[in-house]
């Protein structure tokens, strides 16, 4: 399947200074390593790049930032397009300007937790106002309501303004529905770093991975693989960025990635409350692995 949103996205931090100012001069090195290492898409303003802090003057600022360093060579796929009050979102929809943006991620309502009827016709009142195609984003463990497999195609086949789905439910079975049920062209693309191999392999499309933003290629290298159904190559791939998984996630995300990309040197691990940066003895076991990853892809031929 051949679509803009395919292989390997990074969900793409957002860096702050110590004042917890965005660090733009960060952002750009981080944004130039990802695709200099081979990425397929951008998506800025996600959950990992901390949109729930950013004012809209911010989340703008940061998007034509991207859009600017960009300049085109890689499909953007801007998040901060959530939100629990559809009227509110589809008006802010309805008047955005998308220029430079190819695409949005949209996740299903949190904390109020709808029914699938009310999903349902959240999304199409989203869909019929965007400019752009919209990619679902299903991630119970933060809206704590799931989007069921039956809802996801059939929103798929009720309008072509949907791309496909971010599906981060980690269950490989609801994943597997979708992807035997979709209609042609519809990406069913891993919000899960730790199986996006298994989902790529039952005939997903990619991932949307937080881990690569420190670790792109191996990343991006392993989605290729196992497209290719050459999976050998993509478990060994996998296993050795595998150990770090457990770290990015102990104390929440953001906090453990920005470590990570503190550790390599890209920028600070600064977090906006309610988030608070790595506990010491957390932060140690993660230098010790990325480092270890870091050594390894060292020695490698490129």
């Amino acid at each position: 399947m051949n679509n803009m949103f395919d292989g390997t996205g990074v969900a793409l931090i957002t860096p702050f200074d110590k004042n917890l100012d965005i660090d733009f001069k960060a952002y750009a090195k981080i944004i130039e390593y990802v695709i200099e290492e081979n990425i397929d898409f951008l998506v800025p303003l996600g959950s990992t790049g901390e949109s729930a802090t950013l004012n809209e003057a911010e989340a703008r600022k940061c998007l034509d930032f991207v859009i600017d360093v960009n300049a085109g060579r890689k499909p953007i796929l801007a998040g901060n397009f959530g939100g629990n009050n559809t009227r509110e979102l589809q008006k802010k929809i309805e008047d955005y300007n998308f220029k430079g943006i190819d695409g949005i991620l949209s996740s299903s309502p949190a904390y109020v937790k709808p029914n699938q009827k009310g999903i349902f016709n959240h999304y199409m009142s989203l869909a019929n106002v965007s400019k752009v195609p919209i990619m679902i984003y299903n991630v119970p463990g933060r809206t704590k309501s799931n989007i069921e497999w039956t809802t996801t195609i059939r929103l798929a086949n009720s309008s072509k303004n949907f791309i496909g789905i971010k599906e981060a439910s980690g269950d490989l079975i609801q994943a597997t529905r979708i992807i035997k049920n979709r209609p042609d062209g519809f990406v069913v693309t891993s919000g899960d770093d730790e199986v996006a191999m298994p989902m790529i392999a039952a005939g997903g499309d990619g991932v949307i991975s937080v881990i690569a933003n420190a670790c792109p290629g191996y990343f991006s290298r392993m989605t290729k693989y196992c497209r290719a159904g050459d999976l050998e190559k993509a478990r060994d791939c996998n296993f050795k960025t595998y150990d770090l998984h457990q770290w990015l996630y102990v104390e929440g995300n953001p906090v453990g990635i920005k470590s990570a990309m503190e550790v390599l040197g890209f920028c600070e691990n600064h977090v906006r409350l309610p988030l608070h940066t790595m506990s010491d003895k957390n932060y140690s076991a993660l230098k010790e692995c990325i480092l270890r990853i870091s050594e390894i892809s060292k020695r490698e031929p490129n």
